[in-house]
């Protein structure tokens, strides 16, 4: 008495053909999905640059000026080889206005996205990297 035993699952062309598929999409979601990416990693310069306008705020509120520089406010970026962004402030002789960028290559063109933000809070992308 010998029983037949079925083995059921996929065979190697089954599997191939599915890895197959899958690549066929991700080449094809991926050039939408750089943009994204590109998109997101502004929001390090948003954030960074928001967080500099705050401690600004503070420090005019008890200074009654504006600091000179980012070590006078006590910031310091990380401006290692990870580092997307890197950062500068320039004061107004009275003191009263600055003018803080970040700039920073997102994908290794020759395009360079720049942001600002000044004292009365205009966060502005002045040279968009993702669209050029």
């Amino acid at each position: 008495m010998f029983f037949k035993i079925k083995h059921s699952g996929f065979s190697l062309v089954e599997v191939m053909i599915v890895v197959v598929i899958i690549g066929i999409l991700a080449s094809l979601a991926y050039p939408s999905m750089e943009k994204y990416l590109l998109t997101s990693r502004q929001t390090e310069a948003k954030t960074n640059l928001m967080a500099v306008y705050t401690a600004q705020k503070i420090f005019h509120s008890t200074q009654r000026k504006y600091a000179a520089d980012l070590k006078e406010l006590g910031i310091s970026f990380d401006q290692s080889d990870s580092a997307i962004y890197s950062y500068s402030m320039k004061t107004e002789d009275s003191e009263q206005a600055y003018l803080v960028t970040a700039t920073g290559n997102l994908d290794s063109d020759d395009t360079i996205d720049t942001w600002t933000v000044d004292h009365m809070k205009n966060l502005i992308n002045t040279v968009n990297d993702v669209l050029e």
